[in-house]
């Protein structure tokens, strides 16, 4: 029969897959967005543009640069000392710049790049030694022919190192496309607003016509008219017009426009596309319940760190970083660290029940020399 298997036509292939030489699959998310609402897409100028939006990055982003990282043992849970590039790594800046932006970019964009800067040796395992930020609009890639997997990255044009190693390139993969692309038209409707809220504050009144109702005036006569006018206008707020002059307005004021709810609505939508408690960027419309410090902080991590910590987490704690068995974590006790009084009553029941010894607690709160 193998001299006729070359003719049978219901042989199934058979589709083997190379992992190590395979980059990371594509994500069509954003360009099927782009088929639904058309070029929507907002610019990191024009997000951070927005106070609302500008404000909610500033949280976000500069309270997960804040945050230390902790290495531990998988399995025993035993606290390690982090490595250098897992605290700073770039040598030139400090760690937190660097994790700022990370979370920036896994914000606005869904993805975040790195590069490797230095490297071990093989023999001492071939992992990062250093590796700095790379911004996403330098980073470019090329597709297979089904558009399913990255086979190339670009860093400003130039093909980077896809096998590991100094110059390869560090992926950060987001849970979703990143507000520019989720929220570009409510961002650029945020933007509208502040124009037009500019435009009347240059502008606070609406336009005004002054219409004669008799004779037709030279030009000379309107041009003293409304000079007349501004002065008058300028030195008392009472105007007195004759009969053959009659005053109108064209267009709407502010409040008739209704613009302090308009900004209010879109600040609302920016927290909701962002994923942080509109108190946190003052676009609550409801009243609020009463709620400590930590409740906060905790509403924080759950709805809006989480989703961008764990992508740098796991990112951190794969092979080419730390050995196997051993995983990074953002450290958000002290974040989440109640007042004096409440941390006593917690230390005070916990000593009670046998949980904690006054040692213990003393080297919680840093009171050990």
């Amino acid at each position: 029969m193998g001299l006729f298997d070359r003719f049978l036509t219901n042989k199934t292939p058979i589709i083997t897959t190379d992992v190590q030489a395979a980059n990371i699959p594509y994500n069509l998310q954003a360009s099927v967005a782009g088929l639904f609402f058309g070029a929507q897409t907002a610019t990191r100028e024009s997000a951070m543009s927005v106070p609302a939006l500008a404000r909610a990055r500033n949280i976000i982003c500069s309270t997960i640069g804040s945050l230390p990282l902790e290495t531990y043992n998988h399995f025993t849970k035993e606290h390690l000392r982090p490595q250098r590039v897992i605290m700073q790594p770039d040598p030139r800046i400090a760690g937190s710049a660097i994790y700022a932006f990370i979370a920036e970019d896994l914000l606005f964009n869904g993805v975040a790049y790195g590069q490797v800067l230095d490297a071990y040796s093989a023999s001492d395992g071939g992992r990062v030694r250093a590796w700095t930020r790379v911004s996403p609009d330098r980073v470019t890639y090329n597709l297979n022919s089904t558009n399913t997997e990255i086979t190339q990255y670009m860093i400003d044009g130039m093909r980077v190192n896809n096998t590991g190693g100094i110059g390869s390139i560090i992926v950060f993969s987001g849970l979703d496309e990143g507000v520019l692309n989720r929220a570009g038209r409510t961002i650029k409707a945020a933007l509208e607003l502040e124009k037009a809220a500019e435009m009347y504050a240059k502008e606070p009144l609406p336009t005004m016509v002054l219409k004669s109702n008799g004779t037709n005036l030279t030009p000379e006569r309107i041009t003293r008219l409304l000079d007349s006018w501004k002065v008058s206008r300028a030195t008392r707020s009472t105007a007195f017009l004759n009969a053959d002059v009659e005053l109108q307005a064209l267009g709407f004021d502010p409040k008739s426009l209704q613009m302090a709810e308009a900004r209010q609505y879109i600040a609302l939508e920016i927290a909701r596309a962002v994923g942080i408690p509109a108190s946190f960027i003052s676009a609550e419309t409801t009243s609020m319940t009463y709620s400590t410090t930590v409740m906060e902080r905790k509403a924080l991590i759950d709805f809006s760190l989480r989703n961008i910590l764990t992508p740098i987490e796991q990112r951190l704690s794969a092979a080419d970083f730390v050995p196997n068995g051993v995983e990074v974590r953002f450290d958000i006790d002290d974040f989440l660290r109640g007042s004096a009084l409440e941390r006593a009553q917690v230390y005070e029941i916990l000593n009670r029940i046998g949980a904690m010894s006054v040692e213990q607690i003393q080297e919680e709160e840093d009171l050990i020399r």
